[in-house]
């Protein structure tokens, strides 16, 4: 039986681009048919990978649009702040959107997004890729069967992990809040939607506390100078470039992610010439940096439900860790297994979801960039929007709640939500 196989073009040939790339054309439901990257060296790699014709391989997503549309779908993973109008563009060519988290950097973009997409009438997704996961889907599950009654509160921690952190938000494209978006937005408007869904409905109070801690000059070791080549303190600096970076070469997964950020020359001496020349072998207290090291975002919901969700760099890097107490039991989660306690008999048991262990993006977030992207062509192939749980109207109203707890960490108030 001949598959119709989703003609897919990509305008951001990045990391996650061609992540998603890579999972479509896996999976038997796309084929590759232009791409837009302003990187020559990530372009060429790109369309050689997916033999993309040199007709349709251009630097600028503009001209990629102005071609018209040569494919079904398309993949935008573009830089954050450059999200709206790609994104308004391809859909008035009716093109189906599958576009990278964050929605947009300011709501007044993301409001335009939704209008231009429902005006369209094309299937658009947002990727909020931990919706998508076994783990989440098995959670979500138990939740609805009320296994532990009526959710009361939940405690939710992203432990972004040390080099992580230094890695994308202080030496990398998230490091600055004017030329990225705050960490709340770029990094965890996943679990600000994530926990909205699982709670089924927006809180109608929102408050939140955090900053910039350590990544600041002031804490900056005696004798450090401002790259991490030759640096006399280097040797004990939980941040060294050199470690992380060297330490990636021979590890195909670590080579992808966050080893090809810094480099294409997965050699000693290019790792080296390139934290020479670029922000990657930066002192991290020597940085441009602004956006939080920590923060702390406690919302109330209109039942009395209450959640608190804390992100911080200051962690070993794993999974999100989440404990949800509910009215007939509770149950603790690692991004993995569910830990499962009923009240009423005192059983304890465990739920192994299948979701794996590998939270990166070269492990693909628990399984999450691979179903969220079968997801996505499916509806796409089947001209059903209703398979797509991270829709415009949804991802917008997270986003609300991401921009509600960064205007209340700025201003010391309680944000109110309209019900």
């Amino acid at each position: 039986m001949t598959v119709n196989r989703v003609r897919l073009v990509v305008a951001g040939a990045g990391l996650r681009g061609l992540g998603y790339a890579r999972h479509a054309v896996a999976s038997g439901r796309a084929r590759v048919t232009a791409v837009a990257e302003p990187d020559p060296s990530r372009r060429a790699q790109f369309a050689a990978e997916f033999g993309v014709p040199p007709e349709h391989v251009y630097a600028d997503w503009r001209d990629l649009a102005a071609a018209g549309r040569v494919g079904d779908a398309v993949v935008i993973a573009t830089q954050d702040q450059m999200h709206t109008e790609p994104t308004i563009a391809f859909a008035e060519l009716g093109y189906h959107i599958l576009l990278e988290k964050p929605m947009a950097t300011t709501e007044a973009e993301a409001v335009r997004i939704a209008a231009a997409v429902e005006k369209a009438d094309v299937i658009f997704a947002v990727c909020h890729v931990m919706r998508y996961t076994p783990y989440s889907k098995a959670l979500k599950e138990v939740l609805d069967d009320g296994v532990i009654g009526r959710l009361v509160s939940v405690q939710h921690l992203e432990p972004i992990g040390w080099w992580h952190y230094a890695h994308s938000f202080v030496r990398g494209n998230w490091s600055n809040s004017h030329t990225s978006g705050p960490l709340l937005l770029t990094k965890s408007c996943h679990d600000i939607d994530w926990l909205l869904h699982l709670f089924g409905s927006a809180p109608t109070q929102v408050s939140s506390f955090g900053g910039l801690s350590h990544f600041r000059a002031d804490q900056r070791p005696e004798g450090a100078t401002s790259t991490c080549l030759n640096c006399p303190v280097e040797a004990s600096c939980p941040y060294s470039a050199p470690r992380l970076y060297l330490s990636c070469l021979g590890d195909p997964e670590r080579e992808f992610w966050p080893l090809s950020a810094v480099t294409t020359d997965h050699t000693p001496a290019g790792v080296e010439a390139a934290l020479r020349t670029g922000p990657y072998g930066r002192c991290v207290y020597t940085s441009t940096n602004d956006v939080v090291d920590h923060q702390v975002v406690t919302m109330s919901f209109a039942d009395g439900a209450t959640c608190s969700f804390t992100l911080t760099a200051f962690t070993p890097m794993s999974g999100r860790h989440t404990r949800l107490f509910g009215t007939h039991g509770s149950i603790e989660g690692d991004s993995s297994a569910l830990h499962i306690t009923d009240f009423r008999t005192d059983r304890r048991w465990t739920v192994d979801t299948g979701a794996g262990a590998g939270s990166t993006a070269a492990e693909g977030h628990h399984g999450g960039d691979a179903a969220m992207t079968d997801t996505f062509l499916a509806a796409v192939a089947e001209g059903n929007s209703s398979l797509i749980p991270s829709d415009a109207a949804s991802s917008l109203l997270s986003h609300r709640v991401v921009w509600a707890a960064e205007h209340a960490r700025n201003t010391g108030n309680v944000v109110h939500l309209a019900g």
